[in-house]
């Protein structure tokens, strides 16, 4: 299987750019998901790889050809990359059993006949379809379609196999479903697999690296636990995660690889892994300020206020670091929203909704008070005008 790299690869229509710039590596057999909202250039990324669509600019590599390059012209057409592609709809075709549906490509690859028997068969075992050989797609379930799209297009053995979001259409058992053959199917085959899809919980649960796009840019490309312990940005932090992380306002005030932090009406401590260095400048320093000669400089008199050398932070929190009935910081149940395994606890603080996830049947009655404290060393500090991360750490409060 081959290794995949875009570089530098750019589509625009017209003035609008779809994707911009994007470089990245999807290395042999690995299960690469583009993820990100609806518009962020996701598909058009995929197809851009595929062959589907034109890139604008850029080159793209697949193994050892170079199937697109603009500044010399190379674009090689789908049919010869050798990949295979599966579409949401599946396409399969109606007036042929599920046998010839996954012969057909095979059949037109010029296959010898029992060449063609051998391959069908190691499909129907592998997407463990074998009982339904001849019956018709309108006599299948939606996830024995699937199956039978997966099946024909792993048959020619392509390079490559894109799928643009193929579970879409399914219902939730089915997807959570197919979501394992997929995985398994992915070790057996030892293919590279390149999915699209918006549901992160997709991404996390299948990939082996997430590429998160939005608005065409590349936010982050790494594997889906580091996307979601250690987000770039407060893009990526809200995107990844159900719930979402917490996204708490401060201001602090930053020492090394401390931070003193006023937020949630209280002051904490905030010990990050290494220095912290905030993107933006403190608020005193905003405006410009003339420079004065040394020996002009006027000593502060007792009266001037000392300069508030704080900058705007945003902590950000994930619902499992923040623990109800421990510690001293208080709240109210704004709600709660118990799920059977798990419970969702959402704290009123101040002017902050923040939220909790507790193990098991818990309820609270709404607007009852209750304890809860931030633990843990997953604890992410944000710059809030670049929305850059800064830090991560543990925070405590200061008492």
């Amino acid at each position: 299987m081959p290794k995949i790299i875009l570089e530098n690869v750019t589509k625009r229509f017209d003035k609008f750019v779809a994707v911009d710039n994007l470089s990245m590596v999807i290395d042999d057999r690995d299960f690469v998901i583009l993820l990100g909202p609806s518009g962020c250039g996701k598909t058009t990324t995929l197809r851009m790889i595929a062959g589907l669509e034109t890139p604008t600019e850029g080159r793209i590599t697949i193994g050892e050809q170079v199937v697109f390059d603009s500044a010399k012209g190379i674009n090689v057409p789908p049919g010869k990359r050798d990949i295979g592609f599966l579409f949401q709809n599946y396409a399969l075709w109606p007036h042929m059993t599920v046998y010839q549906n996954i012969a057909f490509g095979l059949e037109n690859l010029k296959w010898k006949k029992d060449r063609i028997r051998e391959r069908v068969n190691e499909m129907l075992s592998l997407l463990k379809i074998e009982q339904f050989e001849k019956r018709y797609p309108s006599e299948l379930s939606g996830g024995q379609q699937q199956r039978v799209a997966i099946a024909r297009t792993l048959a020619p053995s392509p390079k490559v196999l894109f799928m643009d979001e193929p579970l879409s259409n399914l219902d939730a058992k089915l997807r959570l479903e197919m979501r394992t053959e997929l995985k398994r199917l992915h070790a057996n085959t030892d293919s590279t697999f390149v999915y699209v899809t918006h549901d992160q919980l997709e991404a996390m649960t299948l990939a082996t690296k997430v590429c998160l796009l939005d608005t065409g840019v590349l936010q982050q490309y790494d594997p889906p636990l580091v996307v979601y312990n250690k987000p770039n940005n407060l893009f990526v932090a809200d995107f990844v995660g159900n719930p979402t992380m917490n996204f708490i306002q401060g201001k602090a005030q930053i020492n090394g690889s401390v931070a003193e932090v006023e937020m949630l009406g209280h002051e904490f401590t905030f010990q990050a892994d290494e220095e912290i260095e905030p993107t933006t400048v403190p608020d005193a320093e905003q405006s410009a300020v003339p420079e004065v000669a040394e020996e002009e400089q006027i000593p502060a008199t007792e009266n001037e206020q000392p300069t508030d050398d704080r900058v705007d932070v945003v902590i950000g929190v994930r619902p499992e670091f923040l623990r109800v009935e421990q510690g001293s910081l208080v709240g109210n149940i704004y709600t709660t929203l118990p799920s059977g395994m798990e419970t969702t606890v959402k704290l009123e603080v101040g002017e902050e909704i923040i939220t909790s996830v507790v193990f098991g049947s818990v309820d609270y009655p709404a607007n009852s008070e209750v304890h809860f404290s931030i633990v843990g060393n997953g604890v992410i500090m944000f710059d809030s005008v670049s929305r850059k991360k800064i830090a991560m750490g543990s925070i405590t409060e200061n008492r």
